[in-house]
Parts: structure tokens; C-alpha cells; sequence
């Protein structure tokens, strides 16, 4: 047998989803290639790992064992690194963050650089909701989240990162012309909403309702890139973050319809739990934040400062 390391965790990641599709996405990779890897890694048993029935993926008991081992055998992997970056001297251990998903345009910019300088910290990153997000924090499953939108219920502390624009937007064949409109407009539109429990529906919601305006709401979508595809398809028209449409704006794919009012601003802010015990990992990364994050935003965000 010559299975690899990569093939374990892929084999691992499959029998906690149960699903390619979403071992796929938690693995950063392509779906053919982790049905590859999942089958050369069948091809060294002479007994089933996995059998289809119904078209869902199930474990064989074998395969249940297999499992088993391959998360001792990862775990084991782990702590050998672990001690070898220690006995270097460097920064070991595993930093856990939560991110609403709009928040994936931003966070990644925020931990490329400190992740770099410190090889032995190992990155467990979670784009969800902002529900789930909280539920995580609430739970202390992680260090930190990202949010624009702060749990009221929750004594937390927080360090404020960056300015959260919202926009309304159509797509390039939209009817409503690129003139200044009133608030009014939102009376006639087909508006496309993100699904309950996101941060940017709450903060479209919050506005709606301060200033009384009735909803025509077209759609209820699940990500903020079904959002844009249907915005650019022309199903209707949305209230989106500035950050996560870059490349729209510049390919003329989407277009920003000036309102009254907006855009509507909040704040994007890395939060953890009050009295949290961090990890070296956990207290270098927030001293690394809190140094560099001025640095970051000049260098990656500085784009939207004109809209």
C-alpha cells in the first residue's frame, strides 16, 4: 500500500460529510479531484469504503475503521510537526475563526501574512451565517468571528477592522436608469433577499424598517454569490456589500443605482468571547491584527474608498 497523507484526510473529510460536494468545499478543492483521490485511495482495499445507495454516500463498517485510523494517523502527523516547529522556537497550535460569508472578501487579507510568518499554527476558517457564527462563538468552538452585525445577547469584546458599505444594485439590463433616486424606489422594485440569518439581510431589514418602506421581495437566496448571478441575470435587484463585488462593478457585470440614504454603513469587527483564554496562537494573531491592520487596509481595500 502507498496511500498518502492527503488521502487520508481527504478519505476522513468524506466520511464526516458524507457528501463530495461539501468535502470539496472544506477541502479547497475541485469535485473531480477528490473523487479521484477518493478512488485511488479505495484501490488499495480489496473491501469496500464506501457504497452509494439512494444516491447518497454511506461508510462501510470497514470503512468506519479506516476512518478511525486515518484521524489517530492525521492527529499523530500533527503533533510530530508540532514539535518540530517548537523545538525551533516557533509560534505552534491551531487558530479557529468563524466568518459571516460576506466576510471571505475580507479575512483572508487578514491572515495571509501572519499565517506565512508562523508555518507551525495550523488555520481552521468557517464561512457561515451570521447565526452559525454566533451559535460557534457562544459555544467557544473558536478564537474569534468576523461580523458587521454584533450579537446583543452575548458579553464579548472586539476590535473594530474596517468600514462595511451597502449598496443597491441591478444588473447591467436593468430599467431603473442610473439617475438619483428616492428611497421611494424601493416601493416598485423586486427586491432579492439573502436567507434569515444573515448579516446582510438583518442590516437591508434594519434600514427597510426605519424608514417604513414596504418590501416587494422577489427571491430568498442562500449565498451572496446566488445573489449576484441572479441580480446579474436580472431577477431583480439587491442590497449588497461593496467588498464583495469588485470584479462586477469592474466588468460592468452589476451596477451601483444611487439612493437616498445610502450607502448604508456598518462595520466590519473581529469579535471573542469576554474572559476567553486564548492560545499563543490566539494572542499572537490578535497582537498581529492590531499592529497591522491600518497597513492591510491602505494596501488591499484602498479601491472602494471612492464609492
Amino acid at each position: 500500500m502507498n496511500y498518502t497523507l492527503h488521502q487520508l484526510k481527504i478519505f476522513l473529510t468524506v466520511s464526516r460529510t458524507l457528501s463530495v460536494t461539501r468535502a470539496s468545499k472544506e477541502l479547497h478543492m475541485s469535485q473531480p479531484a477528490v473523487s479521484m483521490q477518493l478512488r485511488n485511495f479505495q484501490e488499495q482495499f480489496d473491501i469496500p469504503l464506501t457504497e452509494i445507495i439512494g444516491r447518497k454516500i454511506h461508510i462501510t463498517d470497514f470503512g468506519k475503521e479506516i476512518a478511525t485510523a486515518a484521524e489517530y494517523i492525521l492527529k499523530e502527523v500533527e503533533a510530530i510537526n508540532m514539535k518540530n516547529f517548537a523545538y525551533q522556537n516557533q509560534l505552534v497550535g491551531r487558530l479557529k475563526i468563524a466568518v459571516v460569508s460576506t466576510g471571505k472578501y475580507v479575512m483572508p487579507y487578514f491572515l495571509s501574512a501572519f499565517m506565512r510568518a508562523h508555518p507551525g499554527v495550523n488555520l481552521s476558517l468557517d464561512v457561515t451565517n451570521k447565526n452559525s457564527v454566533v451559535e460557534n462563538l457562544e459555544n467557544n468552538e473558536i478564537d474569534f468571528a468576523l461580523v458587521s452585525v454584533l450579537p446583543d445577547h452575548l458579553q464579548i469584546e472586539s476590535i473594530g477592522l474596517m468600514e462595511n458599505k451597502l449598496f443597491l444594485v441591478g444588473g447591467r439590463e436593468q430599467e431603473l436608469k442610473l439617475a438619483h433616486h428616492s428611497r421611494e424606489v424601493f416601493r416598485e422594485i423586486p427586491l432579492i433577499y439573502r436567507e434569515q440569518g444573515s448579516g446582510t439581510r438583518h442590516v437591508m431589514e434594519s434600514f427597510m424598517k426605519q424608514h417604513n418602506l414596504p418590501i416587494l421581495k422577489k427571491m430568498e437566496l442562500t449565498s451572496n454569490e446566488a445573489v449576484k448571478q441572479a441580480v446579474i441575470a436580472g431577477l431583480g435587484y439587491s442590497v449588497v456589500p461593496i467588498i464583495g463585488i469588485k470584479n462586477e462593478l469592474r466588468n460592468g457585470d452589476l451596477e451601483i443605482i444611487p439612493v437616498g440614504g445610502f450607502p448604508i454603513k456598518s462595520n466590519w469587527q473581529i469579535i471573542w468571547m469576554k474572559g476567553k483564554k486564548f492560545s499563543p496562537a490566539a494572542s499572537a494573531y490578535l497582537e498581529y491584527v492590531e499592529k497591522e491592520k491600518s497597513k492591510i487596509i491602505k494596501e488591499k481595500f484602498g479601491w472602494f474608498e471612492k464609492y
